[in-house]
């Protein structure tokens, strides 16, 4: 059981709730809350199942929870709070031999422990005293209905931590409401209670407790004792007369006297807990399935808009849309009238020296439309990359969970990547580099004829480029300079060699466009992937919740269910 339920909580630590869906916020507290008593009250009980048996002293304000500690252990032990609200830390008090108990390495680990007494409510004071018997220990808690907010979450922990409540009320406190919400927490956990009448007048004792036992049985309480202590007058010690806390005095020392009663409270204690918690486990399993599906349509959505923005980057990357302005008249201005393509038709034995001086001036004619392409190429893909941008925030802004996944990271989602016009550019460059290497590897031999020699390596590269941008129809002003350079890679390289090398120029075109939208639809991973989701959280929860849950009723079918 001790290894199952440590699967379980470690299950629910992973099943994490950030997006904001409706009714989530029910939902958070509710884990923190089983996660809390798992932490401090399940496991290190599951850990230690012969640790003494803690009793927590809690109740409403003003019923005198400090002044019955103090007369049930015959010593001031803890201080009565005289204003409201008592900001003190809690005070657990247990024999000398059972000090190694309360380490805080074992029960309520994310209180200090300290030994004197402290306003510090993150503090849990420790007092040994000879008239606690061994295998019990007295917790006093704050008041569950204090004023202050800290105090109620201080005493809702310490109550959940409990094998056994004895709470305290009043004649003038015990039909509040807030106090028998906490007991119905205990009635659903099927935590051990016993309930104190305290500060009544004596002759109001005998109807308030009817009255208050009538409340009990209602309220699944039945069986639970009910003590009543009446007022009296405190002692400047902060104790009660003896006789006043006598019966629940020998209660308790009956009750720490006997291993096996003390063994029945521990295991209807845990038991009810743990059944709790993995009752709770599936809706919040249901909760972590419908966060990770909210997650997946949201970059579902995202992944929608940048597969169009990926195929209209590669459609313009390859139909001519670049083939305009700066990049055309640096390309017409490089290939010229056509002049170059006849010269490289006549016999190259009679020409090779005009040729030389027909190409003069080409190489930097070639590295201005390199330039021309990559500048285009770069404005290109941060366009596509804003549009796609632009769509896919406002989709995600469509949701209250997208906004805020929107406003959690510092990168602008609204626009295109602070670093892709940097990432174009080199990829533009990268490409020329690659098809630099094509035409080497193409032109083999040729690379020392005349023809090869007159244009060059960088010449012939940004001619593929060109053609390969100009798709395989091009048109309008560009298709005449298109076809000359088509030409061109035919006559110096040949035609198969030319349609090879156009193909193989478009593939890794396309392969560079597509990895620049992949960086870019990342972006949107990033948000997402902080919160850190996991898809098979749910089911994790569900099997480690099913798994105890086996182990529970296999107990109980063996008539074991109290020890788990």
């Amino acid at each position: 059981m001790l290894t199952e339920v440590v699967r379980l909580h470690g299950a629910l630590r992973a099943a994490g709730l950030p997006l904001d869906l409706p009714g989530i916020e029910a939902l958070r507290v509710g884990r923190d809350h089983i996660i809390e008593q798992l932490e401090d009250y399940i496991i290190p009980r599951l850990t230690e199942v012969e640790a003494p048996l803690l009793v927590v002293v809690g109740g409403s304000t003003g019923a005198g929870k400090s002044t019955l500690v103090n007369t049930l252990v015959q010593e001031r032990v803890t201080t009565p709070g005289i204003l409201r609200p008592t900001t003190r830390s809690p005070v657990l008090v247990h024999h000398p031999e059972d000090g190694r108990w309360f380490g805080q390495d074992r029960l309520l680990p994310d209180l200090k422990r300290v030994h004197q007494s402290t306003n510090d409510q993150s503090a849990i004071q420790l007092v040994a005293s000879a008239n606690v018997p061994r295998g019990l220990a007295l917790l006093d808690a704050p008041d569950v209905d204090s004023v202050d907010e800290r105090n109620r979450e201080l005493a809702a922990q310490l109550l959940a931590a409990a094998d056994l409540w004895l709470f305290v009320t009043s004649a003038a406190r015990y039909s509040d409401q807030v106090p028998w919400e906490h007991l119905k927490v205990a009635v659903d956990r099927n935590t051990a209670v016993a309930l104190v009448l305290g500060r009544t007048p004596a002759e109001d004792v005998a109807t308030v407790s009817v009255h208050l036992a009538r409340m009990m049985a209602a309220r699944g309480l039945k069986d639970s004792p009910l003590f009543s202590v009446a007022q009296g007058e405190v002692s400047e010690e902060g104790l009660l007369p003896a006789s006043y806390g006598a019966d629940i005095r020998g209660w308790l020392q009956a009750l720490a006297a006997d291993s096996a009663a003390r063994r029945d409270v521990v295991g209807q204690t845990v038991a009810g807990a743990v059944r709790t918690v993995t009752r709770k486990a599936f809706p919040l399993a249901d909760a972590t399935a419908a966060q990770v599906e909210a997650v997946g349509e949201l970059l579902a959505s995202a992944d929608a808009v940048y597969d169009a923005a990926q195929t209209e980057l590669l459609s313009a990357s390859t139909d001519g849309t670049l083939l305009r302005g700066d990049l055309l008249a640096r390309w017409q201005e490089f290939v010229g009238s056509g002049e170059l393509v006849r010269s490289l038709d006549a016999k190259v034995g009679f020409v090779r020296e005009r040729l030389v001086n027909a190409i003069k001036g080409k190489p930097q004619q070639a590295e201005r439309v390199a330039a021309a392409i990559e500048l285009a190429f770069e404005a290109l893909a941060v366009d596509r990359a804003d549009q796609a941008s632009a769509t896919a925030s406002a989709a995600w802004a469509t949701t209250g969970h997208g906004a805020a996944l929107l406003e959690a990271t510092t990168d602008d989602l609204r626009r295109a990547g602070r670093g892709l016009r940097s990432r174009a550019g080199q990829d533009a460059r990268g490409w020329h580099e690659e098809l630099q290497e094509f035409v080497r590897h193409e032109a083999g031999d040729a690379r020392t004829s005349a023809r090869f020699l007159a244009v060059g390596v960088r010449g012939l590269s940004v001619t593929l480029a060109v053609v390969a941008l100009a798709g395989p129809t091009p048109s309008g002003q560009a298709a005449e300079s298109v076809r000359l350079g088509h030409g061109l890679l035919e006559t110096v390289l040949g035609r198969a060699a030319a349609d090879r090398l156009i193909d193989q120029a478009r593939g890794t075109l396309a392969r560079r466009l597509a990895g620049l939208m992949v960086a870019e639809r990342g972006r949107y991973l990033a948000p997402a992937a902080q919160w850190q989701l996991k898809p098979d959280a749910a089911d994790q929860l569900r099997q480690a919740a099913r798994r105890v849950d086996d182990l529970r009723f296999a107990a109980a079918k063996k008539g074991t269910g109290g020890h788990l």
